[in-house]
């Protein structure tokens, strides 16, 4: 199970563009569990330093599936550009990890 599976992180400024990709995302099994916190983001945009009250989201997932959350997340996205981040981790709690893979497609 080493190695296949990741987190990959975006952020949103409106809750309701964050249940929007919520929903989009679990009901085509791209990823096993989303978590969502408030975060205030500090940025350069079009030359300018911004700083906004956001919503990170915080996806478990396979590293299969990424390619399509990626792009599920940019069709459902308020944003120009969206970040979208993927993050391996290697190791996990092995009950974890297989209810993971029970959960995601791929």
């Amino acid at each position: 199970m080493s190695g296949q599976y990741c987190i990959v992180l975006t952020t949103t400024n409106n809750q309701r563009n964050s249940e929007q990709i919520i929903s989009t995302v679990l009901s085509r099994s791209l990823a096993a569990c989303i978590q969502t916190m408030p975060i205030q983001s500090h940025y350069i945009w079009q030359g300018e330093v911004c700083c906004d009250d956001e919503i990170l989201l915080v996806m478990k997932t396979k590293r299969s599936c990424y390619a399509e959350l990626e792009q599920t997340i940019v069709e459902s996205h308020d944003y120009e550009i969206p970040q979208v981040v993927q993050i391996p981790f290697s190791e996990g709690l092995n009950p974890y990890l297989a209810w993971l893979e029970q959960n995601t497609r791929g």
